[in-house]
């Protein structure tokens, strides 16, 4: 027999509704209506029992609370769950503040989507089933910034705040994320290198401190299932790759290496499922075009992929789907976009192109950590 008590429930002239015990029914053929509020409203887990239900009405759904965070329950949206590919902000030849979006299981030239918050580049990207986040970036004109933006994948718009990064962070090289929590791996070159810090996705505010990454992080590219990270490379010619368990805190730790280059790492594109990584090609002194992938749940050493039809240099972080994988060409003039099958190796195909290049662009999607 369940119990259902109204203390605080008022009937209609003021006075305080009985309580009401034993099997409760609704027989009304209409509605009726849950608290609601806005997502920096909702209330913290101080007093909260699992199974409480609210509506948000920054992103129009209803959430309820699992323990220790207010989960989505995801309704009818124009973005079907798993599809949507966004890529934000630019590099060179200059800074701009675009989004662009493709539909992955499709293929096609990008479609514009909204803008951020200032023209940058180095901002990486992350996201869940509902929402995508860009965290940091540098402006050639005035430096770093380590604010936050965020949008709901389902509505075209501008990006709005969500908060902070931590103090230093303009440099933003590596986003993941799970299917609640996001991490970004790195900061600004020579003063936050090692940084990791993360967010609830569907909270807003300021970062919170993960951890510290053990690998020489800068231009370093990352991908997760649904419980690990996996991270590594970097603008030299380090090959170590780490991991952290994303819902967990602690320091980075070894996870294997990369196949051995020359020249340059720089700015990978990256997509995974829920069982493998693939680590797209590097670029800038000597770019690349070999893909290498990594079994996530394991240890070890890359192996061999496929390869990409272009040299890239600086291309835009990639994201992926349950299945696909893409890759944006870098600039300064490339607008290519290629995919990959992860579950598969073999050369990419072409998918369309980007309207702006975007290289050392930030990139996220809605199927979130390879569900």
């Amino acid at each position: 027999m369940s119990e259902f008590k109204s203390p605080n429930v008022r009937i209609e002239d003021g006075s305080a509704a009985p309580d009401i015990i034993g099997l409760t029914t609704f027989t009304s053929p209409y509605y009726f209506v849950p608290p609601s509020g806005t997502t920096a409203e909702r209330p913290s887990d101080d007093g909260l029992a699992p199974g409480m239900l609210r509506f948000n009405t920054d992103i129009g759904r209803l959430e309820v609370w699992r323990n220790d965070h207010w989960a989505t329950i995801l309704g009818e949206t124009s973005a079907p769950l798993g599809t949507r590919h966004l890529s934000g902000g630019t590099g060179s030849p200059s800074d701009g503040n675009s989004i662009e979006y493709i539909t992955l299981s499709t293929t096609g030239n990008a479609i514009d989507f909204g803008d951020l918050h200032r023209e940058h580049r180095h901002c990486a990207g992350l996201g869940d089933a509902t929402r995508g986040l860009f965290g940091g970036g540098y402006k050639t004109s005035d430096g770093g910034t380590a604010r936050i933006d965020f949008v709901t994948f389902a509505t075209l718009g501008d990006a709005s705040d969500f908060g902070d990064r931590a103090s230093g962070s303009g440099w933003s090289w590596c986003g993941v994320n799970d299917a609640t929590r996001g991490l970004w791996i790195g900061g600004t070159p020579g003063t936050i290198d090692g940084l990791i810090d993360y967010v609830t996705i569907q909270s807003t505010g300021n970062t919170t401190s993960f951890g510290t990454n053990n690998v020489n992080d800068r231009d370093s590219a990352g991908f997760a299932s649904r419980t690990r990270a996996v991270f590594g490379g970097n603008h030299t010619t380090n090959t170590n790759i780490d991991y952290v368990t994303i819902q967990s805190t602690g320091n980075s730790i070894d996870f294997g290496t990369l196949a051995a280059s020359t020249g340059t790492y720089y700015s990978r594109s990256t997509a995974s499922n829920s069982v493998r990584g693939v680590f797209g090609p590097h670029g800038y002194d000597s770019p690349a075009t070999d893909y290498q992938y990594f079994t996530i749940a394991s240890t070890g050493n890359s192996q061999d992929f496929g390869d990409i039809s272009f040299s890239t240099y600086a291309q835009t972080h990639g994201s992926s789907g349950k299945t696909r994988g893409v890759t944006c060409a870098g600039g300064p003039a490339g607008l290519d976009i290629e995919f990959i099958t992860i579950a598969t190796t073999g050369n990419a195909q072409d998918f369309g192109d980007l309207a702006t290049t975007k290289a050392t662009a930030g990139a996220c999607t809605n199927a979130n950590g390879g569900l």
